[in-house]
């Protein structure tokens, strides 16, 4: 796994790591960790100290939008920490400051329309494909439009995990282990009914919510994006020139318009926002407001009243001031 003159101590702090964090954030930390062990195999021949000069040239190699750069200065510190401990002289870099310059793609309503009667549509063409997509893609994609779900989430619910009854979705494989119950319509709750009626698995209490007929596990998050990204080519939706900081159309998008037809809604009913946001942030699954906030970014060329008010809702809520810490 890795192969620098450090890869003994890399091996040791990943074992530790796995024992603790959940199978999503191992993988982030594992693809940090093994990039970071090919630099050293690349530019550091003998062992002793990782000096300032050295870590600095790495820091430079380290590209992307700007949280994920500052997310993974932030693991290669925690590890050369750990180096130090074992007699090694590390310098730890200075975490670098996150520019606030995420941009999604929110879908229009037209292109929502288009993407759901293709979904509804789907020709098996490609023999090796999962039988099961034709039934469970239009079911998967309604929930995350609906419900604002993680598609790696969504994919992991269980049958156990669904009152049916009552329209409610219990969270538990979740994006860093926040569990949190999800309220579904009246609409999606008969869509759910009549999938699982389709499906054989209505009345039963075990098994994947979407299984696969290729495994005994649940229908894979590749095999959805594959067949959302060709919907989307057949259809021409796609941001042009898109720029680092700026999603292109992915099915995580659906989670955006989410956000936004919530707080649209919310606003539309004169409700207060400052009491609707932080539900919305609740039922999202987020750790702050400020998270919730990177989901409500949208164009205002699309939606000019609705970024106004919420351009007022932020600056009551974060006031600025006239000097600098």
């Amino acid at each position: 796994m890795f192969k620098s003159i450090y890869a003994t101590e890399l091996k040791m702090y990943y074992d530790l790591r796995s024992k603790t964090l959940s199978e999503s954030a191992i993988k982030h930390e594992a693809c940090y960790l093994k990039r970071f062990d090919t630099y050293l195999y690349n530019n550091v021949k003998t062992r002793g100290s990782l000096p300032e000069s050295v870590m600095n040239n790495w820091l430079k190699t380290v590209n992307g939008k700007s949280s994920s750069v500052e997310n993974e200065v932030i693991v290669i510190r925690q590890f050369l920490h750990y180096l130090q401990l074992t007699g090694v002289e590390a310098y730890i870099p200075v975490i670098p400051k996150v520019r606030d310059d995420y941009m999604p793609y929110i879908f229009s309503d037209i292109e929502i329309e288009r993407i759901f009667v293709d979904a509804d549509n789907i020709i098996l063409k490609d023999k090796k494909a999962d039988p099961a997509i034709i039934l469970e893609f239009p079911v998967i994609l309604r929930l995350l439009y609906s419900c604002g779900l993680r598609i790696g989430e969504t994919i992991k619910l269980r049958l156990s995990d669904v009152d049916f009854e009552n329209g409610i979705l219990y969270m538990y494989n979740t994006k860093n282990n926040k569990k949190r119950i999800v309220p579904v319509s009246d609409e999606m709750k008969v869509i759910l009914q009549k999938y699982c009626m389709a499906c054989g698995l209505l009345g039963k209490n075990e098994g994947w919510l979407f299984p696969s007929q290729l495994s005994d596990s649940h229908i894979s998050d590749r095999a959805i994006k594959r067949r959302f990204e060709a919907i989307l080519k057949s259809n021409g939706i796609q941001l042009p020139n898109r720029k680092k900081h700026e999603r292109g159309p992915c099915l995580h998008c659906f989670r955006h318009v989410f956000a936004f037809k919530s707080f649209a809604q919310a606003e539309r009913a004169g409700r207060h926002l400052d009491d609707a946001i932080p539900y919305l942030s609740i039922y999202l699954g987020h750790d702050s407001l400020d998270e919730t906030s990177k989901y409500l970014k949208f164009s205002n060329e699309m939606f000019p009243d609705a970024i106004d008010c919420f351009g007022d809702f932020m600056k009551e809520l974060l006031p600025e001031v006239d000097y600098e810490a």
